[in-house]
């Protein structure tokens, strides 16, 4: 094959890029190609977090002799029009398990059918593709997370694969600033966390240090002692199959990498997570309340912990995970208040938010979802007892 076309998504680095090294190793030429639609929202923090790993992404490339196309616009069409423009033969694309993503990919193969292109999708997002570690029992996904993991630990992953030491583009072929064809995004955080995969590579360093205590310290809320790699994850700055085997990472740590991979095969089963209940005959009895779900929201429900959270979501676009927890139970469980108003707060204000992390997770604590416990509550005094007992976390975000 001459040419092919690498349609970039979330997969926004060149270390273990399975569509990046499988298109420079099988074609002569490669363009990396990011398409903005500008059909979605995406919030400013988010906004830039993308731009710098676009920006980042870009030298990487550029270092090796490729460049980044950027457009905006539908990616399907756009993808289309830069293949024709380029004479490529073929699409490479990471797969993905949205329904947004989904629909891309069956555009996309359709368009390619017509105009007699190669389409190949490959793996990326998650350690384990999903489909491919199901019950022996029968069935296509795993409802329950305990015998995934177990599954999943006794699966055989695919290996990491090396970064191209040489892109080459097609003559004539000149890539974008992102920030010329996207425009600009500001952050009101003090403290924005930068985007891109040089940034991941130097936090998951920094990060391997530390890891050894995870077990150990990552309820610890005024500790901040977990990795905030999610981000990175997110977006595709890191591999997260790179950061499960690398040296070091314990296995409680690798546990929660697991659980991202269980809630993204229940996405790509279940593509209504975002607005259906998963648990057949869940009862959903919501309370219409915008006063308190506004109170939530800004973080002045009068519960220190759970306005703690919220606070530390709104300055800095992250929450730690147990605080994640205490502000969907109280939500959910304390004010009777719809699960998806809060997925889609946070939905609104997170970096690091992933369709199916986030719906999975606000749907396990609301009852609807895959907790075996449906009831189970988050009671705000006990989790700062245990886990902020000097008040450390309330006070600096309150």
């Amino acid at each position: 094959m001459n040419t092919v076309v690498l349609l970039l998504t979330r997969d926004l680095r060149v270390h273990d890029h399975p569509a990046l090294a499988a298109s420079c190793a099988n074609a002569e030429r490669v363009v990396p190609l990011f398409v903005a639609d500008p059909a979605l929202t995406v919030p400013d923090n988010r906004r830039r977090f993308l731009l710098e790993s676009l920006q980042d992404l870009r030298d990487g490339l550029r270092r090796r002799g490729g460049d980044l196309l950027v457009r905006s616009g539908d990616p399907v069409a756009e993808a289309m029009r830069t293949a024709r423009e380029v004479g490529a033969e073929g699409i490479a694309l990471t797969a993905d398990v949205s329904e947004y993503a989904a629909r891309r990919q069956e555009r996309l193969a359709r368009a390619c059918s017509r105009e007699r292109l190669a389409l190949k999708l490959f793996p990326g997002v998650t350690i384990m593709p999903p489909g491919e570690v199901t019950p022996s029992t029968g069935g296509d996904h795993y409802k329950v997370f305990t015998p995934y993991w177990r599954a999943w630990q006794s699966s055989r992953w695919r290996g990491t694969v090396a970064t191209p030491r040489k892109i080459h583009l097609p003559d004539g072929v000149t890539g974008d600033d992102p920030r010329t064809v996207l425009g600009d995004a500001k952050s009101e955080s003090p403290h924005p966390m930068t985007g891109g995969e040089s940034e991941a590579l130097r936090r998951v360093k920094n990060w391997k240090t530390k890891a050894a205590a995870y077990a150990d310290r990552h309820d610890d809320l005024p500790g901040d002692a977990t990795s905030r790699l999610s981000p990175y994850l997110h977006f595709g700055c890191l591999s997260p199959l790179a950061l499960a085997t690398a040296d070091g990472m314990p296995e409680a740590y690798v546990r929660q990498l697991c659980w991202r991979d269980f809630y993204h095969q229940l996405l790509a089963a279940f593509p209504k997570l975002r607005t259906q209940a998963f648990r057949p005959g869940a009862q959903e009895q919501w309370q219409d309340d915008p006063v308190a779900l506004q109170a939530w929201q800004a973080g002045e429900t009068g519960v220190p912990i759970v306005d703690a959270g919220m606070k530390q979501l709104a300055a800095e676009g992250w929450m730690h995970n147990r605080a994640r927890l205490v502000t969907a139970s109280y939500l959910t469980k304390t004010l009777g208040l719809d699960w998806r108003d809060g997925a889609a707060w946070y939905d609104r204000l997170l970096i690091d938010a992933d369709v199916a992390n986030n719906y999975g997770n606000w749907q396990w604590v609301a009852g609807t979802g895959t907790d075996t416990k449906p009831y189970r509550r988050f009671s705000p005094d006990r989790q700062a007892e245990r886990f902020d007992p000097d008040g450390e976390y309330v006070r600096r975000w309150t």
